[in-house]
C-alpha cells in the first residue's frame, strides 16, 4: 500500500532537551576516547567511577549486605515511594551521627542514586522567574537541569587561590529576590577541595541573611583526607534550611548499585509545609524507585562496614593527591593551585600558550589520547576553558604512569626555546 505523499509529519523534539545533553561529561569522555588507538592499553583519568580499580573493590560487608536482602525474598517487591520505612530509619541514624540536631526518616528520601535526587530537588524549586546560584567551576548535570527546567542559572566562582573557597561577595551581588537556592559540592566536585567549618558556617550565614536555603551535594561525603576533616553542610540547618544530597555511590564504590538520598535539615521548621517539602513527596511519588533489595541491604552496609575499610581508601586516595601533586607540579605548561583533599578530583590549568600545535584544552585531551592512550576531562565542560579535571582515583602505579606520559606529551609539544 502507498504512503499519501501529502500527509505532512511534524516530529519536533523538545530544545530544552537538546540543551541540556550539551552538559554531558559522558558525551565529551566519549569523544576523547575515538583518538585512542584500538587495542592500545589505556589510562582513564577522566570518569569518576573506579569500581573496576581492584584496590578500590566495595567493603565485603556491603556485599554481604546485598546477598543475604536478596536471599530473604522479602525484598523483591515495590517499595514505598519514598523508601523503605527501615532504609530511611538507617539513613538517619547514619547522617546524624555528625550532626547537632538529629533526623528522623520523615526527613529522607530515597532516590535512583545522587543524579535522582538533584533532579527531584531542581524541579521541585523550578519556579517561573527563578535564579539559582551555582558554583564555577560546576558539575554538569546541575546545569542539564537547571537549563531542563529554564530556571536561570547565575554563576559565583570558587577560588583556587583561597583552595577553591566560595567567593561569599559574588553570592551577595548574584542574589536577589527571585534567587530560590545556592548550591555547594563538598567534598568537592571537580576541585578535590573540603571545605572547612568556619567556611561552611560562613556559607550559612550569608544564606540566612539573603533568606535562601543550601543545597548541600555531599556525595564524596566522608572521602576527606587532608588535614581538613568533613562537616556536612546540615550541621547549620538551624542557621540556614539544607537540603542535602547523599549517595552509597561514592563512600563504598558502587555507583551502578544506585542508591541515593535527599535529607531534609531544618530544626526550626522553616520549610515546614512550605511547597518545596511537599513538592519533594510528590516528585518522588511519580519518580522511579531504588531497586528495593538495595533498600534493604542498607542497615546492614551502613552497620557493618568497619573503619578498616573506610581508612584504607582513604589512605589510597590521599597517596594518589600526593602522586598528582608532586607530579603536576613538574610538568610546565600545568599549574595546580591547590593540593586535592577530598574527593577523587584535581582542577590544573593549562597554559596554552608554553605549547606547539595545541588550541585549545579539547585539543589537548585528543592529542594526548591519541599519542598516549591518557584520558583526561577538559575544563570547558566544567565551565573553566583551558584547565584540565583529573580524576586520580587509581592503582598508584597506574597514576603515576598515567601522569608520566602526560609529561613526555608536554614536553614533546612544548615550544623551543
Amino acid at each position: 500500500m502507498e504512503k499519501d505523499s501529502a500527509v505532512s509529519w511534524n516530529f519536533q523534539g523538545s530544545n530544552k532537551v537538546k540543551e541540556s545533553s550539551t552538559h554531558s561529561i559522558a558525551r565529551v569522555v566519549v569523544e576523547v576516547m575515538k583518538n585512542v588507538t584500538a587495542g592500545e592499553k589505556f589510562i582513564h583519568l577522566g570518569i569518576g567511577d573506579p569500581s573496576t580499580i581492584p584496590c578500590f573493590r566495595t567493603a565485603v560487608a556491603a556485599e554481604d549486605a546485598i546477598i543475604q536482602a536478596l536471599r530473604t525474598n522479602t525484598f523483591n517487591g515495590y517499595s514505598p515511594t519514598s523508601g523503605l520505612p527501615l532504609a530511611r530509619s538507617s539513613i538517619a541514624e547514619y547522617l546524624s551521627r555528625d550532626l547537632p540536631d538529629k533526623l528522623s526518616a520523615d526527613d529522607i528520601y530515597l532516590s535512583v542514586g545522587a543524579r535522582q535526587a538533584i533532579e527531584v530537588v531542581l524541579t521541585v524549586l523550578a519556579r517561573p522567574g527563578a535564579n539559582i546560584l551555582l558554583p564555577r567551576p560546576w558539575y554538569p548535570l546541575y546545569e542539564a537541569f537547571v537549563a531542563f527546567t529554564g530556571v536561570e542559572a547565575r554563576h559565583f566562582d570558587l577560588l583556587p587561590e583561597k583552595g577553591w573557597e566560595v567567593d561569599l561577595n559574588a553570592i551577595k551581588n548574584l542574589a536577589d529576590e527571585n534567587t530560590i537556592a545556592m548550591v555547594i559540592i563538598n567534598p568537592g566536585n571537580p576541585c578535590g577541595t573540603v571545605f572547612t567549618y568556619e567556611h561552611l558556617k560562613n556559607i550559612a550565614e550569608t544564606a540566612e541573611k539573603l533568606g535562601i536555603l543550601v543545597m548541600s551535594d555531599e556525595s564524596y561525603g566522608h572521602l576527606a583526607y587532608g588535614s581538613t576533616p568533613f562537616t556536612p553542610m546540615g550541621v547549620f540547618g538551624s542557621v540556614a534550611p539544607v537540603i542535602t544530597i547523599g549517595s552509597l555511590s561514592k563512600r563504598w564504590f558502587v555507583p551502578g548499585w544506585r542508591l541515593g538520598w535527599i535529607a531534609i535539615s531544618d530544626p526550626t521548621c522553616i520549610l515546614q509545609g512550605s511547597e518545596i517539602v511537599e513538592g519533594i513527596k510528590s516528585n518522588i511519588d511519580i519518580s522511579s524507585d531504588p531497586t528495593t533489595f538495595t533498600q534493604g541491604a542498607v542497615p546492614q552496609i551502613l552497620e557493618k562496614t568497619d573503619a578498616e575499610f573506610y581508612s584504607k581508601t582513604t589512605s589510597i586516595l590521599k597517596e594518589d593527591a600526593e602522586i598528582c601533586w608532586d607530579l603536576l607540579n613538574h610538568i610546565p605548561c600545568i599549574a595546580c593551585p591547590h593540593k586535592p583533599n577530598g574527593a577523587m578530583f584535581v582542577m590544573v590549568k593549562l597554559d596554552i600558550s608554553q605549547l606547539e600545535d595545541i588550541s585549545d584544552d579539547m585539543d589537548f585531551c585528543n592529542m594526548l589520547a591519541k599519542e598516549e592512550s591518557v584520558i583526561v576531562l577538559p575544563g570547558f565542560i566544567l565551565g573553566m576553558k583551558n584547565w584540565l579535571r583529573i580524576t586520580f582515583a587509581q592503582e598508584p602505579s597506574v597514576l603515576k604512569d598515567g601522569l608520566g606520559r602526560m609529561k613526555a606529551f608536554c614536553s614533546r609539544h612544548g615550544k623551543k626555546k
